[in-house]
């Protein structure tokens, strides 16, 4: 076998439309949520309003990513990711006809950002699905590390579009020219080429099914752990985008410096992308481990506060390591568990993440405000080292190395 820091990757057939299918569903997910967010405070100028509309989109992901991952195991993964990307297109499309209809409701956007979110848990399982069905083992962690460069990509470019959609052509053609992307990224997806799947001699029941995907997690500590390890980083993310940009403007000089900061963890996160098939990593939780503690140091450089250029420093940094992480976590993820229960693995790594994220956004102001800024970050720091750095304790997630032969076991 070849090893899999020299296959060319694009040499594998079908890779080329599920990257550009990706990437396409990549940058319309980044243009929602600020053309969104502008479309409604024109509208109203209401932050109640836009909370609605923000959590409308929010509460569907996090209670329907396990059937997602369900119906991404069970059916071709093609086809749920080209069905998730449609759904998303009309209703972005929907979106955009009320607006230039100049009839704005906001139980409307709410509605419509309910079913986009519907949409999102039914295709983010299907992401390490598509690849393991599409790129040979040997050829995944460059095409993990070539989808992470679009996601990066996607998360840098999207708002400065939609921002720019928005001023130039108004909130209407924004969610219209969404709506194209999401549509031409669908039916890119949707035509995609795959293995065939091995036929079941019997179909278990939903409910079978959901629980066996909770055997196969429980039954891989070193998956499950990583995952504490995971939720416990977005949380301080989420922390850091709130604390971050008020400590920046009151205490750094302004906006500007946050916008210095946020750019370098970009810039950071791309990089840990293009560098993570690079790094020839023998035992890749090990990396990840590390890679994901590193979160804590813009925690730290924010909790002083420290000049900007070492704010920028550090999060590019920790950025970087997150870049490496999702790249290595992905191609462990696709090797170590069967096919037919990847789906659902991916759903409750997706689940703990959209999860997290939003509850360090809601608490961080709050508890801020009673103890000052510098606590919440310097207990998240301290919580994001030991969380990450306690997978290194495991056994078996030492003993995973990207030799070993591949653990596909059913528990």
């Amino acid at each position: 076998m070849r090893s899999q820091h020299d296959v060319d990757v694009f040499r594998v057939p079908g890779f080329r439309r599920l990257l550009v299918g990706r990437t396409l569903s990549f940058l319309a997910t980044a243009l929602v949520p600020t053309a969104l967010t502008l479309a409604v405070i024109r509208a109203t100028g209401s932050a109640g309003d836009l909370g609605i509309v923000l959590a409308a989109e929010l509460v569907p992901q996090l209670v329907l990513l396990p059937v997602g991952g369900v119906l991404a195991d069970r059916f071709p993964a093609q086809r749920v990711a080209f069905a998730a990307d449609l759904v998303r297109g009309i209703a972005q499309l929907a979106i955009g006809a009320e607006l230039l209809l100049g009839a704005v409701r906001i139980g409307d956007l709410a509605v419509l950002s309910a079913v986009t979110g519907a949409a999102i848990a039914f295709g983010t399982p299907t992401m390490s699905p598509l690849v393991a069905a599409t790129v040979p083992q040997e050829a995944r962690l460059r095409a993990n590390a070539h989808l992470g460069v679009a996601r990066g990509f996607a998360l840098v470019a999207g708002p400065g579009i939609a921002g720019v959609l928005v001023v130039a052509v108004g909130a209407g053609w924004a969610f219209v020219f969404t709506a194209m992307v999401f549509g031409v990224g669908a039916v890119t997806l949707g035509g995609l080429r795959t293995e065939p799947r091995q036929a079941k001699a019997h179909t278990p029941t939903f409910f079978r099914e959901l629980a066996e995907g909770w055997q196969e997690v429980r039954s891989r500590p070193w998956f499950w752990t990583n995952l504490v390890g995971h939720g416990v980083s977005n949380l301080a993310a989420g922390v850091l985008m709130t604390l971050g940009p008020l400590i920046a403007i009151e205490r750094l000089g302004g906006e500007i410096s946050w916008v210095v900061v946020y750019q370098a963890g970009m810039a950071g996160m791309l990089a840990g992308a293009f560098v993570a098939p690079r790094l020839k990593a023998t035992r890749p939780l090990v990396v990840t481990s590390v890679c994901g503690a590193l979160f804590a140091l813009p925690m730290v450089t924010f909790a002083v506060p420290l000049a900007v250029w070492v704010n920028a420093v550090a999060y590019g940094i920790a950025m970087l390591g997150i870049g490496v992480l999702n790249t290595l976590w992905q191609t462990t993820m696709q090797r170590h568990f069967p096919p037919h229960a990847l789906a659902r693995a991916d759903s409750y790594d997706a689940l703990l993440s959209f999860a997290a994220r939003p509850l360090g956004l809601a608490v961080a102001a709050p508890v801020a405000a009673l103890t000052g800024s510098a606590a919440p970050l310097l207990v998240t720091a301290a919580l994001v080292a030991a969380a990450n750095l306690a997978c290194l304790a495991l056994p078996d997630a030492r003993a995973i190395t990207n030799r070993a032969e591949p653990d596909v076991r059913v528990a």
